[in-house]
């Protein structure tokens, strides 16, 4: 046929995609068969979340339910919607041994509750990261990161109390204009757009990279007065820099995972501190800072606490928090010379 192109028709589905990479696994971590069934089931997780946040309006789902979660923070209804078809999506899809929630005060012991054995994987997760921002409509998503359970354990919080560089993958599917999913399994960075017309996830972001050097910084500056001098003397030095250089763009949500998608995409820094008002930084170490350090590297920048590299940092308990700052690798690198002062 003149003007043929197959590849204009070669849709490769997330499915495809995961099944793809369990075969390309160079050290087998990744079962295709077993990793695939996770997969199907963080996927389909997403489809019935984006559906609830599309339809949360009409279906009474905003406002408080009434409860704070092991934060302290107002749970959303949605945030407790979510967080249970989660959980009962991973445990029934037979793959997971460990699952920690943010919504969660304990982690889940499969085995323990389905007096069954236990799959390999253990995944972390905040069911809906910017649940804060429901109500006004602003973009919200889920957060994921695997862990594949230690030789011969068969599920205990000890195989998620590990530093986020032993993880095999993470993710975020982002709720907004349209359903993102983004993901990487250790080789690059890939991201998915529902098509609600076939009800699949469809590759349109392949081997995302962030740029070298953007000109966005993203930081809640409200909580300047609270901040160290290093980060202070960076933000001065992007927000009024020497001639003939340009000041940074501003540019901040307040859900993590947009602020993340749009420096993955256009590169700049994205930074939540610690302070002194918040020793420790407010984001929460295994299930927000460990997977968005590990897809900002795997997408070639750099996540760091300011002192180290996040990934390599100890977790001591599952809800423990962290300072991160990531992005672009020579912003980041900015960054870190100003805390070497």
């Amino acid at each position: 046929m003149e003007g043929y192109n197959p590849q204009e028709y070669n849709i490769i589905t997330l499915e495809r995609y995961v099944l793809g990479e369990g075969h390309k696994s160079p050290d087998q971590r990744i079962a295709s068969r077993e990793f695939t069934l996770l997969m199907s089931s963080l996927h389909t997780t997403c489809k019935v979340i984006e559906n609830l946040v599309r339809k949360a309006r009409l279906n009474n789902l905003v406002g408080v339910a009434g409860n704070q979660n092991v934060q302290g923070e107002d749970q959303k209804k949605l945030d407790v919607i979510s967080n249970e078809v989660m959980v009962n999506a991973l445990i029934s899809s037979g793959q997971s041994a460990v699952l920690v929630s943010e919504e969660e005060e304990h982690a889940i012991i499969v085995g323990d509750r389905t007096n069954s054995a236990a799959g390999q994987y253990c995944i972390v997760f905040d069911p809906l990261d910017g649940s804060s921002n429901i109500d006004a409509g602003v973009n919200i998503g889920t957060i994921f990161g695997i862990y594949k359970i230690r030789e011969g354990s068969t599920g205990s919080i000890q195989d998620v109390l590990r530093p986020g560089r032993e993880m095999i993958g993470a993710g975020y599917c982002m709720y907004g204009s349209s359903a993102n999913i983004v993901l990487s399994s250790g080789s690059g960075v890939h991201g998915f757009t529902l098509d609600n017309s076939i009800g699949e996830f469809i590759l349109t972001h392949p081997n995302i990279s962030v740029p070298a050097r953007g000109n966005i910084y993203s930081i809640n500056e409200g909580n300047s007065m609270y901040y160290h001098e290093p980060v202070l003397d960076y933000l001065n030095s992007i927000k009024f820099p020497e001639p003939p250089k340009k000041p940074y763009s501003a540019r901040y949500i307040g859900s993590m995972v947009a602020d993340v998608h749009r420096t993955l995409l256009y590169g700049g820094i994205f930074c939540y501190p610690a302070d002194k008002k918040s020793t420790k930084g407010k984001l929460r170490l295994l299930y927000e800072a460990f997977p968005m350090a590990f897809l900002t590297e795997q997408a070639g920048g750099i996540a760091t606490t300011g002192e180290k590299r996040v990934l390599d940092v100890q977790p001591t308990s599952i809800h423990e928090r962290c300072p991160i700052f990531l992005g672009s690798k020579d912003d980041v690198s900015d960054l870190l010379s100003f805390f070497k002062k």
